[in-house]
């Protein structure tokens, strides 16, 4: 395990019991414990530690319902990430094939279908592109994950929520 020299650890995850607990909310929960653990074999600039453990004492000190607890926690994973990739690159796994797909299949396989359509006299065919665009998001998001993982910028968690 690596050991942070002189920064300080970030915060744990302690709700309170008055919570009671779904199953969308339970993995959210985890999930984010495991994004703080994960983070906390880094190193991170203090303004970052700041930041996710400002953050951890935002939940930690909510009352809300489930429902809107689980948004809550997510509004403040979102943040953390995008401010994580923004200044240090990492990213979690799959970021970028789950990025790119979407990307793909409205970016490239909605043209590719109107091309298709368009060239046959079909639009009946507009579907055809949204697999082929979904592809090629796949394999780019693909070759930009494993670029990530061979520089060393990429957490060893997958978000899935």
């Amino acid at each position: 395990m690596i050991v942070k020299p002189y920064f300080m650890p970030i915060k744990e995850l302690i709700l309170k019991d008055s919570n009671t607990y779904d199953k969308k909310l339970e993995q959210m929960l985890t999930q984010f414990k495991e994004l703080r653990s994960e983070l906390n074999k880094k190193v991170l600039p203090a303004h970052l530690e700041n930041l996710i453990n400002k953050s951890v004492d935002e939940i930690n000190a909510s009352s809300l319902p489930p429902k809107q607890l689980l948004k809550f926690i997510k509004i403040n994973q979102t943040t953390i990430l995008k401010k994580i990739e923004k200044e240090l690159k990492w990213v979690p796994k799959n970021h970028f094939r789950n990025l790119l797909m979407i990307i793909g299949m409205t970016g490239f396989g909605l043209p590719i279908g109107v091309f298709f359509g368009s060239l046959m006299n079909n639009m009946g065919l507009l579907g055809l592109g949204m697999p082929l665009g979904m592809a090629i998001g796949i394999f780019l998001g693909m070759y930009l994950d494993n670029k990530a993982l061979k520089e060393g910028r990429q957490l060893d968690i997958e978000l899935k929520l």
